[in-house]
């Protein structure tokens, strides 16, 4: 039998390996993008910064120190200047692989940091697997700029899990709209008409502001923004301004909400402030050509008929009032009840026998005279 040479004596004391084959190794040295591994093989392995980790921004030498141990996948067993090629992403992406499975099976509530953010969606890593959360299934409501959500952690569950193709799929609009469903029934089950509430405002329109109230959005109708008059939501409200307001109404999904307190009602008191034969003075809010309507207060307003302005005749009030002019007149009709003021400038110089007989002018019915004018 032949002496065996050092050589041969010195190899076969090394393990063998195969390409595929997971080995531990300990690490000898490291640099921000390359690692060393002694894996027990007469060649020590190659641990490179793109087979470690998906993220390019990584330092090895942050996480990773010599004497550590790690698993690794063996990629070559000999490359052309004789090393060991190895993997680390390529294991976790095996060990990945099966655990996104899992949480494709059971439906479970992943969390992970977004890496990438593109036109059509967010890039998430978990266990070094890559998930696509399209742009319609990262919220409930569209987005145009996902930008916010760079480096965020976020929270999804995987709909699509296909790793011949290595096609995984997130969906984190499902969570928010599980959540939401939850909140808005605890919501209606806690509110009732005539609650007081907080809100936030969610969208402003020409005709109101929808209200986040926490599960469930309540419209606030311009009508009912205010006691006053309201002439544009857009300057009275923006986005996210917390308001209190007051459930006027439920109908089934749909609440109607009102800031019209009663508490701040202007009517309140006005049988004694606006009796009949008192003095008042108010600003032209509107006019029409059958009269002008004058606001004595926010929530307000008493009409000031054409044939009630001055003794003399006058064709329409533009001739000689102005929107916001100031004006004095005597009230000539209180009806608390439909809630009608009615105004005459000539009563504080016309004898009273004169404005006596022009009273059917004087109480033209206000809310037609509104409806009219709208």
């Amino acid at each position: 039998m032949s002496e065996q040479s050092f050589e041969q004596m010195l190899n076969e004391s090394f393990k063998t390996i195969h390409t595929g084959e997971v080995v531990e190794g300990t690490v000898i040295s490291v640099k921000p993008d390359e690692i060393i591994l002694n894996i027990g093989y007469k060649s020590d392995g190659v641990l490179t910064k793109s087979e470690y980790s998906n993220d390019n921004s990584i330092d090895l030498t942050q996480v990773v120190k010599e004497g550590d141990t790690m698993d690794v996948k063996v990629l070559k067993t000999n490359d052309a200047d004789g090393q060991v090629i190895l993997s680390y992403k390529r294991l976790a992406l095996d060990r990945g692989n099966k655990r996104i499975e899992e949480a494709y099976n059971n439906q479970e509530v992943l969390t992970a940091k977004v890496v990438q953010v593109l036109d059509g969606g967010l890039t998430v890593v978990v266990d070094e697997v890559r998930i696509f959360i399209p742009a319609s299934l990262v919220s409930d409501t569209y987005e145009k700029d996902l930008s916010k959500y760079e480096g965020q952690e976020i929270q999804f569950v995987v709909t699509e899990y296909n790793p011949k193709r290595r096609r995984y799929i997130g969906n984190r609009k499902m969570l928010i709209t599980a959540e939401k469903a939850e909140q808005a029934k605890k919501l209606f089950e806690t509110i009732g008409v005539g609650d007081v509430v907080e809100g936030v405002v969610k969208n402003v329109t020409d005709f109101g502001a929808f209200i986040d109230l926490g599960g469930a959005d309540g419209l606030l109708h311009i009508s009912e923004m205010s006691w006053g008059r309201v002439e544009n939501p857009k300057k009275t409200f923006k986005v996210g301004d917390k308001v209190k307001v007051q459930i006027k109404a439920i109908d089934g999904s749909k609440i109607a909400l009102s800031r019209k307190f009663d508490d701040e009602n202007p009517w309140k008191d006005a049988d004694s402030k606006y009796a009949v034969g008192n003095e008042v003075t108010g600003k032209v809010a509107r006019m029409t050509d059958f009269g002008a309507f004058i606001e004595l207060e926010p929530g307000i307003d008493a009409l000031l008929h054409v044939s009630q302005i001055a003794r003399e005749h006058i064709e329409k009030p533009s001739d000689v009032l102005s929107i916001g002019q100031e004006v004095t007149a005597k009230i000539v009709d209180f009806n608390e009840a439909d809630r009608k003021i009615s105004l005459s400038i000539k009563a504080l110089t016309a004898p009273e026998k004169e404005v006596e007989e022009d009273g059917d002018v004087v109480s033209v019915d206000i809310d037609k005279a509104i409806a009219e004018q709208e």
